[in-house]
């Protein structure tokens, strides 16, 4: 298989990745379901991904195989509120069921090594989808460093 592995800009990528942004949400439901956490169905703020997007505070990486989109990971970039420090924070990263084999280790390697050439000094990440991949973000040089907790009214 071929991997091909790009960062595209959100305006440009969102129709062709939305069923994969679709079909992310959907496993992401059904999980926090499992926990006994409901969350509201997908309807994304297009507008403000959009905005974020072309002040370059968002970027979308892609991850096709033999061309065909098959994952993708937004993150966005800011600075710290208390040292001014470029950081990243994820949004989201998913690969498609059926392409779950090592080529998400590879596209979070893209990722970073995108983040180190502009001088990122932090990457956060939460596991969220499928709480296994922490084990991964773990052996890639991950700290766990916090516990993330849901209240719902």
């Amino acid at each position: 298989m071929n991997y091909e592995f790009s960062v595209e800009k959100f305006t440009d990528t969102y129709r062709e990745l939305e069923p994969l942004y679709r079909q992310h949400y959907a496993e992401m439901q059904e999980r926090l379901k499992g926990d006994g956490v409901e969350i509201s169905p997908y309807n994304p703020r297009l507008h403000e991904y959009g905005e974020a997007c072309e002040r370059g505070d968002l970027l979308t990486f892609v991850l096709r195989i033999d061309g065909v989109a098959c994952g993708y990971s937004n993150v966005y970039l800011t600075r710290d509120m208390h040292n001014q420090d470029l950081i990243a924070q994820e949004d989201t990263i998913f690969v498609t069921k059926d392409h779950r084999n090592g080529v998400g280790k590879k596209l979070v390697n893209y990722a970073l090594d995108e983040l180190r050439q502009r001088k990122v000094k932090r990457v956060l990440v939460s596991a969220m989808t499928d709480l296994r991949v922490a084990k991964l973000w773990s052996r890639m040089g991950f700290k766990e460093v916090a516990t993330q907790m849901i209240y719902t009214f």
